[in-house]
């Protein structure tokens, strides 16, 4: 039976130069969720560390908090998915056909920092496996590297959160560093929305990226897509 991890982050605040809270986006982890579940496909939720997952609360806001991720929000069977989530290191990796790295501006730090997600990610592209992220997930891609010693987004095609929007999020002063200036530094061909904010998805191979959170649906179908050439090529 197909099936997917996701993964989400466990970092809660930023922290220069004022500490304000963060960590996951909700509308990433549910609108790839919804699209998975609708495929009948099998998902598990986990994170670096394990434990209780915090939410953006931006993200509980409108206009970004829409039917979709209100439906999930207010159903409690979904919500404690994220109350006590495992620890990536406590999986079976092998059991997994799709990686998905959800966003929210906690990923700038766990995910980019993480070496057991690091090589989950080499791992899983390397057997031929799915590996999707969008907006701020993609930070988890930054650090991978693959058996060869090549950064995995070297020549690749591919997208994520773009420094501009950092303002309209309020927050440039707040973050780490400039992730799409990152990305294009390992080598990724990056291309964004023509508009902020407007839903962007690129798909290079068993690679997909999405640039926001309006592209998690999107990501989802790609990935999706991605996942049927596999199954279908290995029948």
């Amino acid at each position: 039976m197909t099936k997917a991890l996701i993964l989400v982050t466990n970092h809660t605040t930023f922290s220069s130069p004022e500490v304000q809270p963060t960590g996951l986006w909700l509308s990433e982890l549910t609108h790839f969720y919804d699209v998975f579940a609708k495929a009948g496909i099998e998902m598990v939720i986990a994170s670096p560390k394990g434990g209780k997952i915090e939410i953006d609360a931006r993200s509980l806001a409108w206009p970004v908090f829409d039917k979709a991720t209100r439906k999930r929000f207010d159903a409690p069977q979904f919500m404690a998915l994220l109350d006590n989530t495992p620890a990536l290191g406590s999986l079976n990796w092998d059991e997994y056909d799709v990686i998905y790295l959800a966003g929210g501006h906690g990923a700038m730090w766990d995910f980019a920092e993480d070496p057991t997600l690091h090589r989950l990610i080499a791992q899983s592209y390397e057997q031929g496996k799915v590996v999707a992220a969008v907006c701020h997930g993609v930070a988890g891609l930054t650090n991978v590297r693959l058996s060869s010693g090549r950064y995995l987004l070297n020549g690749k095609r591919g997208t994520g959160f773009a420094y501009f929007d950092e303002t309209i999020a309020g927050v440039k002063h707040l973050v780490p560093y400039n992730l799409q200036a990152r990305l294009k530094e390992r080598g990724m061909r990056y291309s964004k929305a023509l508009l902020p904010l407007m839903s962007h998805v690129v798909r290079d191979g068993l690679l997909i990226t999405g640039q926001n959170p309006n592209s998690a649906t999107g990501t989802a179908k790609a990935a999706l897509a991605a996942l049927e050439v596999r199954v279908s090529q290995a029948a």
